[in-house]
């Protein structure tokens, strides 16, 4: 992939009609929940009620999809962790990362990792250290496309379901790993 303008833009209320479309879109719904609830969640990291921080992808001024970040501890401390009682094995500094593109033409081309690339230095710089990412377990473009990025797979997080696939972005040579039944960077 050339060196495509690539900027991240915060999600306004104004681009939720965008997100339903894209959530629609048969390549989002088979890894992302029911659009109604997606949408929904969206709408409260807009409006300020989730603190997951919710961007647009743009390249050369165009929308071409989706990346939120959410802190491992705010998850946590919400609640929303008993859904995922994994979560509790990673570091709570530990920030996450879910990402989409808009066309599914776009896929296997290079655009998600050079997302994913340019999103983690943006993390990195604002001083996040540990960034995970938690792909269906067969979603092996995305898998792919994350290794690309510089993710490492995780071997084992206590109370991870089979069907996820955690990985981590770290400090070189650094990776995560499981001790005492918590998972710590090493």
């Amino acid at each position: 992939m050339n060196n495509p303008d690539i900027a991240f833009r915060p999600a306004r209320a104004e681009d939720l009609p965008i997100l339903a479309a894209w959530l629609a879109r048969p390549h989002w719904r088979e890894w992302w929940g029911a659009s109604e609830d997606e949408l929904s969640m969206i709408r409260d990291m807009i409006e300020g009620r989730d603190p997951a921080e919710p961007y647009l992808i743009e390249m050369d001024g165009e929308p071409v999809g989706y990346i939120q970040s959410w802190r491992v501890a705010d998850i946590l401390d919400s609640g929303l962790g008993e859904d995922h009682p994994w979560l509790s094995s990673l570091p709570p500094e530990a920030v996450g990362i879910d990402l989409s593109l808009a066309d599914s033409g776009t896929l296997g081309k290079g655009l998600g990792s050079t997302v994913v690339k340019r999103f983690v230095r943006r993390l990195y710089a604002k001083g996040h250290r540990i960034i995970v990412i938690d792909p269906a377990a067969n979603n092996h473009r995305a898998i792919g496309a994350y290794r690309k990025a510089g993710f490492v797979a995780v071997p084992r997080v206590k109370d991870c379901p089979n069907d996820i696939h955690i990985m981590v972005h770290g400090p070189s040579n650094h990776h995560l790993i499981l001790t005492d039944n918590k998972t710590r960077l090493a």
